[in-house]
């Protein structure tokens, strides 16, 4: 069921996507090289529970970090390690998600560590800028597949492949809601978009092909081939005049 939310409740949000973009912003700041995704996943956990909010992703369904940090070939959720260093050269994918009033927000970003290639400079260029398509396509009135087609169209356009496995979702009492938005599809199909919904919209793009597999801790997701993965992700909500990022920190 897709839960639409009253002007209310869209407010109460606003805080946990507030929080959540802060302190995506701060683990942001920590990406150099040197440092490990345990260290920055710690500074998350910290400053959430000391603004009042919790980490939605701690505990959820065993999940046992605050934040995913995704390293290079790996997609999502990649959980934060101490034996995992970062290197100049990297590129590093950190979604995060707060909650806070009883609602959830939700943002992703890809950080370059360092210098990074070429390659890599552009995918994170096209993955950004896809987000951006989709969202312009998050119109009161439009359905989740012209959100998807936008994305996918602009995507592939420039020879990157775009993950099927793991797709946006709607988000608010509960961290995963109705509808799922895939980064594919269809213009013109799915449900509708209605003023209310709240949705996350995360393109997660490779440089090669879009076959992913899930590793032994049952939660890291790699590319099958070894290339390089972006993921960048905003809550949004749906109004009458137009699409509202919530995760502006």
């Amino acid at each position: 069921m897709i839960v639409v939310k009253t002007a209310r409740e869209v407010q109460r949000m606003q805080d946990a996507c507030t929080l959540s973009a802060r302190a995506l912003k701060l683990a942001g700041e920590m990406v150099e090289p040197g440092v490990s995704t345990y260290e920055i996943d710690a500074a998350v956990r910290k400053f959430i529970e000391g603004e009042g909010g919790v980490p939605s992703t701690l505990g959820y369904e065993g999940y046992p970090a605050s934040t995913c940090i995704s390293v290079n070939s790996v997609v999502v959720h990649g959980i934060p390690s101490k034996k995992i260093i970062l290197r100049s050269g990297d590129i590093v994918s950190i979604d995060i998600m707060a909650g806070m009033h009883g609602y959830h927000g939700d943002n992703a970003y890809t950080y370059a560590c360092g210098d990074i290639s070429r390659e890599a400079q552009r995918l994170l260029k096209v993955t950004e800028e896809s987000l951006y398509e989709g969202i312009k396509a998050a119109l009161a009135g439009n359905r989740v597949g012209d959100i998807s087609s936008a994305v996918q169209r602009y995507v592939e356009a420039r020879s990157y492949g775009v993950v099927r496995e793991f797709t946006g979702h709607g988000v608010g009492a509960n961290l995963h809601e109705e509808p799922s938005i895939p980064n594919f599809g269809t213009p013109g199909r799915g449900p509708r978009l209605i003023p209310g919904m709240t949705i996350a919209i995360e393109p997660m793009i490779t440089a090669g092909g879009h076959r992913t597999r899930t590793l032994d801790d049952g939660w890291t997701a790699v590319t099958v081939d070894g290339s390089l993965a972006a993921h960048f992700e905003h809550t949004v909500c749906i109004t009458p005049d137009g699409p509202r990022i919530m995760t502006l920190p």
